[in-house]
């Protein structure tokens, strides 16, 4: 494994004025060819990396928004051999995190993911429904290629298990702000959110991660003294909906102004 590969997610997050913006996009919504046109507008607009997601038809964690994204993806025919393709063709420009539940990881075949993720330059992989206990095939996968796994903490994670995940995390630690799945419609938990990141500070030197309900320059604004980095998804996704092209681009552009802006104050 090479050390150096395997902190460039990491890296990538320290260089950003903090806290850095992370956003999701679901590949393939509404087509391949606007998400590569989402991807290099956010790097333009100084996203430190992008949460890249794999369409897939049973997403556990994800709300409304963002299941409904996977879908119109999955309608158009995109599989993870599309979005392997697709991050090939933007990894020079901008730190890709690929957005995976794990039964496409493995029908797909776990080494042969880990494999094809470091050739398209992908910088690590997100499996959310994977416990602690079942990450670690993957996971040295990924890290014998140089590919971070960021693992996430749940606000009902007890203390002492979410020091042994972050302790198997690399790149960054994934914070859940709040109990439930992704939407824009609900703001984070500040108070459980400060006490948890707190012990977690204690547990770890990786970069800390919140997302899950982060949409709005306050929300960012109300976290930001508190993480290195901010990940927002259905915000975005609902800026753009029902649109492509150029018209989803500037819309993307508008509604992440605001929130690139406050991540730098």
């Amino acid at each position: 494994m090479s050390a150096k590969s395997n902190q460039r997610l990491e890296q990538s997050l320290r260089r950003a004025n903090r806290p850095a913006f992370i956003p999701y996009l679901m590949a393939g919504d509404p087509d391949l060819e606007t998400t590569q046109m989402l991807i290099e507008a956010l790097a333009a607009q100084g996203a430190a990396a992008i949460e890249l997601g794999v369409p897939y038809g049973d997403p556990l964690a994800d709300g409304p928004t963002i299941a409904a994204a996977g879908q119109r993806a999955l309608a158009n025919g995109v599989m993870l051999a599309d979005v392997l393709a697709l991050t090939k063709r933007v990894s020079a420009k901008m730190a890709i995190v690929l957005f995976t539940y794990f039964n496409p990881v493995y029908r797909y075949g776990i080494e042969a993911f880990a494999r094809d993720a470091a050739q398209a330059g992908a910088v690590g992989a997100i499996v959310p429904d994977l416990t602690l206990e079942e990450v670690e095939p993957l996971r040295e996968q990924l890290a014998e290629r140089g590919l971070a796994m960021p693992l996430l903490v749940a606000p009902s994670t007890p203390a002492l298990r979410a020091a042994r995940i972050a302790g198997k995390a690399s790149g960054f630690v994934y914070v859940v702000s709040r109990l439930g799945v992704t939407g824009a419609n609900k703001a984070p938990d500040i108070e459980p959110l400060r006490s948890q990141i707190a012990q977690l500070r204690t547990a770890t030197q990786l970069p800390l991660a919140v997302g899950f309900g982060i949409s709005t320059r306050a929300h960012v604004e109300a976290v930001a003294p508190l993480v290195d980095a901010v990940i927002v998804g259905s915000a975005l996704i609902e800026a753009y909906a029902g649109t492509s092209g150029e018209e989803a681009r500037d819309r993307v552009e508008r509604a992440t102004r605001d929130l690139i802006l406050s991540s730098r104050a």
